[in-house]
């Protein structure tokens, strides 16, 4: 991998699995920041699991990162590489006979930091979710070298693969920014649920960022944001943690 990409303010974004909220986080963050008057680029270099349509391989992801940023980039330029296999890169590399085209990942986001004032970066799976034979998603985000926030799921097991997630950020020399915490119900949660965010943020030393309760208004599927952004996002200085 040879990533050679400008310096930006931003943020990238990644989880301690998949399904865990990383989108809905990433684009309510450039939802945030948007309506604060900056121009948001929003970026997902490699994307699988993605639909065949008439300009490409499209990603549901990617779409919603465009609706919350309200931009009208192309999405081969907010998701520079796709696949339609859903599974880790690797494999799709291996079943698609595509190794990662990372000059068009470069490309594509040296074009937004061109025109933006902050990106907003969103990782693949999980932090250690295999790229290539060589390559994990935590060293696709060091070639950012933006501060990193981790998103977890609330429920019983979280505590575990919170704090191997954040290790494992700190073992690569990346700046952890904090933990979100998504998809939090009231109305369900336990004491496994009520506690451990507390737990994981004062047993690693961490910033709790946000709690981001579930919402069936918005789908990242069907490209609803809802009517708003989630209070628990709007509430946080996003502009400071990247560094405008």
């Amino acid at each position: 991998m040879n990533l050679k990409l400008p310096k930006k303010n931003g943020l990238f974004i990644t989880g301690t699995d998949t399904g865990v909220g990383k989108t809905l986080i990433a684009g309510g963050i450039a939802h945030v920041l948007r309506e604060q008057g900056f121009r948001v680029g929003v970026f997902k270099p490699i994307a699988s699991g993605c639909r065949a349509e008439r300009e490409g391989l499209i990603s549901n992801d990617t779409e919603f990162l465009a609706l919350c940023a309200v931009t009208d980039y192309p999405l081969s330029v907010i998701t520079p590489v796709t696949y339609k296999t859903p599974a880790a890169p690797i494999t799709c590399v291996d079943m698609e006979k595509r190794p990662i085209d990372w000059d068009a990942i470069a490309a594509a986001y040296r074009y937004l930091c061109d025109s933006c004032d902050v990106v907003i970066v969103e990782g693949i799976g999980g932090a250690l979710v295999p790229i290539d034979e060589e390559h994990t998603v935590l060293d696709v985000a060091a070639a950012f070298g933006l501060p990193v926030v981790v998103v977890a799921r609330p429920n019983l097991g979280t505590i575990n693969h919170s704090l191997l997630t954040i290790q494992a950020v700190r073992g690569a020399g990346l700046p952890l920014a904090g933990l979100v915490i998504s998809g939090y119900n009231a109305e369900t949660a336990d004491i496994a649920v009520e506690t451990s965010p507390d737990v994981i943020c004062n047993f690693s030393q961490s910033r709790l960022l946000a709690v981001v309760p579930y919402d069936d208004q918005v789908s990242v599927e069907e490209g609803r944001l809802g009517l708003r952004t989630p209070e628990a996002l709007s509430m946080y200085d996003w502009k400071k943690l990247c560094g405008l």
